[in-house]
């Protein structure tokens, strides 16, 4: 798993590779930039990353893991693409012929990483939920692909928490009818998107289509699926956005949240809670609550 750390936070975040829990020297072929440079020069790195092993370099000491991906250009999410998710919140099972929703967070204000803190806004009427989600990284520009030809333009896959302010979806105070969902509002505001601990190369996933999903909140599970639960596949979704927007190395587009999100039983964060999302392959996404 490639990876970005500090070993002091006034630091410009470093590469490295994840092992077994350990952050060791990354090599020698990738340039002393950062991890999203890497991802945008993606072609002419990939072929070496796969051939080499991280076995024999040196572990980093005091290696404090921070986001990965510092910043990329979009982050895509993708709205109710679970089915067990559009159950529990009432809503009658779709065949899976219709389009994906997407939405955009702000990159720069709302992704943050590894053991960084979600940040809970003051007002008291809060009712910020969480998200776990598959992330898949964009590894050359794409535009009007096709599903078939789709998994060639991934880098790689992470893990994503679409953190959600329930409070803020609908507008009262709407102009009009048709603005009475505000996603900006319940979906933009900072710390909102953890990603992390790092980014698991494609050729080292044989099915992302098939990965074990869960999210805890103090240890107590919260959401426990899998991806193979999405209406809309992966491969469907980059052709989906890709046809609307030039797609570019670095992106991340979240691929949806399963059953088990706070809102249907009137759970939301608190301070000092711990949220930890794992994925099957991509290790663990964990942050505290403030």
């Amino acid at each position: 798993m490639l990876v970005s750390y500090r070993r002091d936070r006034d630091e410009t975040p470093l590469i490295g590779v994840l092992e077994d829990g350990v952050v060791k020297e990354p090599p020698e072929f990738l340039p002393r930039a950062s991890l999203l440079d890497v991802v945008t020069a993606w072609p002419d790195f990939s072929a070496e990353l796969q051939a080499w092993s991280p076995s024999k370099s040196s572990s980093l000491v005091d290696a404090r893991l921070t986001t990965p991906l510092r910043f990329p250009q979009k982050v895509i999410c993708t709205g109710a693409n679970y089915y067990g998710h559009l159950e529990e919140m009432g809503i009658e099972r779709p065949d899976g012929s219709g389009s994906p929703y997407f939405f955009l967070k702000p990159p720069t204000t709302t992704v943050t990483g590894p053991g960084d803190a979600i940040r809970l806004p003051a007002r008291p009427t809060r009712k910020i939920d969480w998200e776990a989600e598959l992330g898949v990284v964009i590894g050359r520009r794409a535009r009007n692909v096709s599903a078939e030809d789709a998994r060639s333009y991934v880098a790689g896959y992470t893990i994503v928490n679409d953190i959600s302010a329930r409070d803020r979806l609908a507008r009262h105070e709407a102009v009009a009818p048709p603005f009475a969902f505000d996603w900006f509002s319940a979906k933009a505001e900072d710390t909102f998107c953890p990603i992390g601990p790092g980014i698991v190369p494609d050729w080292m996933i044989g099915d992302p289509q098939c990965l074990s999903i869960r999210l805890s909140v103090n240890g107590v599970v919260k959401q426990d699926s899998n991806t193979s639960d999405m209406v809309c596949g992966i491969w469907d979704l980059i052709a989906h956005a890709s046809a609307v927007v030039t797609l570019e190395p670095g992106d991340v587009i979240a691929t949806g949240t399963p059953a088990g999100v706070g809102a249907p039983r009137g759970e939301f964060l608190l301070p000092g809670d711990e949220v930890v999302v794992e994925i099957d392959q991509l290790g663990s996404l964990r942050n505290p609550v403030v």
